[in-house]
């Protein structure tokens, strides 16, 4: 198996869609007995003037201009492979001769123990990395073991959607992780001056208590999500790409043929409650223009979503694979020309489309243009956090283990155009890829053996959308239907704040949603809708609504 890339691995895109569902839905559950679990946790924040005087000045790292210039904090795009790339790591990382212990995610089969790419980087490095690589559908469950049991490794990474499920964790962090504020804040970082070209926004994003608590790994757009539709097929039968949502029921229609196995769309609810204009960024939260904190679940646009659902669900528009309680492979049905739209993370078009191609080589997959429900009315995007993972220290190693840990976490923050990039993503050449005719890497199957996004994952790196020979119009594509939906974006009034969600509201959120499932489905009457959302209010969210507020009125805003 041959796969041509010039970005991240193809099974990235499964951490990618995990990344857009966790940003526009609140976990709930969880526990962690090392930070004093405590059901009734009423939440906490980091107010903006903490995280703003303690995060690195930037410094930009770019060292290839892009062709396609991103709308920030749309990513920028690069259509093709640069031709020569800068060795931005002069200086072994690791001196001591002492391994580290890392611990991260991966949504894909393990990689093998005797690993070459590991070897390769590690050699660069200067050192060893010992990595315990856990299967990232259970990495909260391994998460609440270790971290209860303070018994972390060196390094430690953590989602933001599991953090969601920590209770207490803004407490905890300090007890089991190191202060990064006297080594990294204001000119500190130019000690590290690869992870001084991270953004701003996302080192506020990794303060806890007014201390950085960790490196952040940004966000590649700040979109939860994407519609995504087949332009090809829908060229060929002359149906248009919706631009209202009465547009994208006769899009439902249209392409819905049960006798012949097709049917419209896979799961499109993160995209029908924006385009019905449901906002809520921080949350579900969101401030309304006479000054009260409301959540989605309460807004006239919320309910016109969920009764479109419904009636989608209802005259079986969507297939039913999707439509079972177990839902189903949304990626393979699109593929296979069994569904013809529906919204996932924005790492699955760079994941999708390449192997799709080369099957088919007429597929185009490409982003739905952003639209509202009626004409001349605005959609409403929601805006995922700059931050969306975390790389912590272990508290206590000394000062000159945490220097060497930080310049392991700046050697993995190498930015595109670099030989450490190109060989934390891609592995040697000549042992995980060779170059085709343009200079881009093709991987091979020791590659897809070997690589989970080991390195990756340990720090932050400059965000970008980079092309490749197969899919050459993807990086103009995703970047201009970025930089078109920024107009859209919805401003956050917790924007540079750390909230902690309440328990009580973490608690109810998952059994509301599933209540709501059963409503869109045809399971309970549409007629329940608004008893749902009144037990809602009573079992924590009217509680959660005065803590958000409050949290406003603390910082001023």
């Amino acid at each position: 198996m041959r796969r041509t890339l010039s970005g991240a691995s193809t099974n990235r895109r499964n951490f990618l869609g995990l990344v857009g569902l966790g940003t526009a839905s609140l976990a709930s559950g969880g526990a962690l007995a090392g930070c004093s679990k405590e059901p009734t946790s009423k939440g906490s924040a980091t107010t903006a003037e903490q995280a703003a005087g303690v995060v690195p000045n930037f410094k930009d790292s770019t060292l290839v201009q892009p062709d396609v210039k991103g709308v920030r904090p749309m990513a920028d795009g690069y259509v093709k492979y640069p031709a020569s790339l800068a060795d931005a790591v002069t200086e072994k990382a690791i001196t001591s001769g002492k391994p580290v212990t890392a611990s991260t995610p991966w949504w894909g089969p393990a990689p093998p123990a005797a690993n070459k790419l590991v070897e390769a980087v590690n050699a660069d490095m200067g050192g060893v990395i010992n990595f315990s690589i856990q299967d990232g559908n259970t990495y909260g469950d391994k998460l609440n073991t270790m971290l209860g049991a303070r018994d972390v490794p060196e390094l430690t990474c953590i989602p933001g959607w599991e953090i969601n499920k920590l209770a207490r964790f803004s407490e905890g962090v300090h007890a089991l992780f190191e202060d990064l504020t006297p080594y990294l804040a204001g000119d500190k970082v130019n000690a590290y001056p690869l992870l001084a070209g991270l953004d701003t926004k996302a080192w506020q994003d990794s303060v806890w208590g007014g201390k950085l608590m960790a490196v952040p790994f940004p966000t590649d757009s700040p979109y939860p999500s994407v519609l995504y539709y087949r332009k090809d097929a829908a060229d060929e039968r002359g149906i248009a790409a919706p631009t209202t949502l009465d547009e994208l029921y006769d899009f439902g229609k249209k392409f819905t043929n049960a006798d012949k196995g097709e049917w419209a769309f896979g799961d499109i609810w993160l995209e029908v409650q924006q385009i019905c204009g449901a906002g809520g960024s921080e949350n579900g939260w969101m401030k309304t223009a006479d000054g009260k904190v409301v959540h989605r679940h309460e807004t006239p646009e919320y309910k016109r979503a969920v009764e479109f659902m419904a009636r989608l669900y209802a005259e079986k528009l969507i297939h039913p694979d999707v439509a079972a309680s177990k839902g189903g492979d949304q990626t393979t049905l699109f593929k296979g020309s069994k569904i013809f739209m529906y919204a996932t993370g924005g790492g699955s078009w760079k994941e999708t489309w390449p192997s799709a191609v080369q099957a088919n080589p007429k597929f185009n997959m490409q982003a739905v243009k952003v639209f509202g429900a009626d004409k001349g009315k605005p959609p409403v995007r929601w805006q995922a956090r700059s931050a969306i993972i975390w790389t912590f220290i272990k508290k206590g190693l000394g000062q000159e283990r945490t220097q060497e840990l930080l310049r392991v976490l700046n050697y993995t923050a190498a930015p595109f155009g670099t030989k450490e990039w190109e060989l934390q993503n891609y592995g040697a050449e000549g042992t995980h890829f060779q170059r085709d005719g343009s200079g881009t890497p093709v991987t091979n199957d020791l590659w897809t053996k070997e690589f989970a996004n080991q390195y990756v994952f340990l720090g932050g790196r400059p965000p970008v959308v980079v092309g490749g020979p197969t899919i050459p119009t993807y990086a103009a594509d995703f970047v201009n239907w970025g930089n078109d939906a920024t107009q859209y974006l919805e401003k956050n009034p917790w924007d540079g704040i750390k909230v902690e969600t309440p328990s009580q509201q973490a608690a109810i959120e998952q059994p509301t949603q599933d209540k709501i499932t059963d409503i869109q489905r045809g399971r309970t009457p549409l007629g329940d809708f608004d008893k749902v959302i009144s037990d809602w209010k009573a079992g924590g969210g009217d509680a959660a609504r005065d803590f958000y507020a409050k949290v406003l009125a603390d910082n001023g805003r």
